[in-house]
């Protein structure tokens, strides 16, 4: 497989995620879903619609969201579009809670060890492309989250979220918390969902990562650090994994004295095995170019 090309910038802004994807000069045809973080309620660090505003409206997409497996205000329908509307997102945007109503869909799985298929909110039918808008920080289970970690645990039902943190045993959110499986076993399952979105999108995606606001915490935590290292910088791409190597790579890189407890989170959670897992896969490579742009 040939190198995936990743664009990066510096300078983080809202003008500068939208010159960014210029560079991947890639047409998302309409309806363009816009996969983004909604934020839990209490969480200081996820990026706000505001700076999302500019990008979202380029591509006249739609904001997409489901509801989480865990208890917070996200975890049913009538509470995160609360949390949605209380955080601006519908100010702004329409705004698709996927799995605001039943029933979900399945889609299949090709080649997982742990998943034959995922479910994911309805309302995903009603799209034919994607733009998976992600903010790069770490995360309490996944080690870090990125474009990875918004095509598996976010684009999925809440069933479907229980479905991947149990290894494709259990899609009851009230009741996977008492056994979860295996680290590797998680993770390899975000990795199988993660490439049964990609396999459903046939090629109408493109992803963005943003590295700021790097807090080893999740925007899905209500209590989160603050963030522990400066902001690194906007990377694009049309490849999943190459993005998400590549921003954990900028990490290892850096200079910035916060990096170890960043990568201690990452490493103590075996965090790159969903990279490996989804490389093995073959929805994308973790070899590739990393083109530096100066944005004003």
């Amino acid at each position: 497989m040939e190198k995936a090309k990743v664009y990066f910038c510096k300078e983080i802004t809202p003008e500068n995620v939208v010159k960014i994807f210029e560079k991947l000069q890639k047409s998302l045809p309409k309806n363009v879903a816009v996969k983004v973080h909604s934020g839990e309620e209490g969480n200081q660090n996820y990026l706000r619609p505001e700076f999302m505003k500019p990008m979202i409206e380029y591509v006249n997409g739609t904001v997409v969201e489901c509801n989480t497996a865990y208890g917070g205000e996200r975890n049913t329908s009538e509470k995160h579009l609360k949390t949605i509307e209380k955080h601006g997102w519908s100010k702004y945007f329409k705004v698709d809670l996927m799995d605001e109503e039943g029933p979900d869909i399945s889609i299949p799985v090709k080649g997982g060890t742990h998943l034959h298929e995922d479910f994911l909110g309805k309302n995903i039918k009603n799209y034919n492309s994607m733009l998976v808008l992600s903010h790069f920080k770490g995360h309490p289970m996944g080690g870090f989250g990125g474009a990875l970690k918004q095509l598996s645990i976010g684009c999925a039902s809440s069933a479907g979220k229980a479905w991947i943190h149990s290894a494709g045993t259990n899609k009851d959110q009230y009741t996977l918390w008492d056994n979860l499986p295996a680290q590797d076993d998680f993770l390899e399952s975000m990795a199988e969902a993660a490439s049964a979105v990609v396999d459903y999108f046939k090629g109408n995606m493109a992803f963005i990562n943003i590295m700021a606001n790097m807090s080893v915490d999740c925007d899905c935590c209500a209590v989160a650090e603050d963030p522990c290292m400066k902001d690194i910088g906007i990377l694009a791409s049309l490849d999943p994994i190459a993005i998400d190597q590549a921003c954990i790579d900028l990490v290892k890189k850096s200079n910035d004295p916060g990096k170890e407890h960043f990568l201690e989170r990452v490493n103590s959670r075996n965090g790159e095995h969903t990279i490996e897992a989804a490389a093995k896969l073959g929805f994308g490579t973790r070899e590739y170019e990393l083109i530096n742009i100066e944005l004003s």
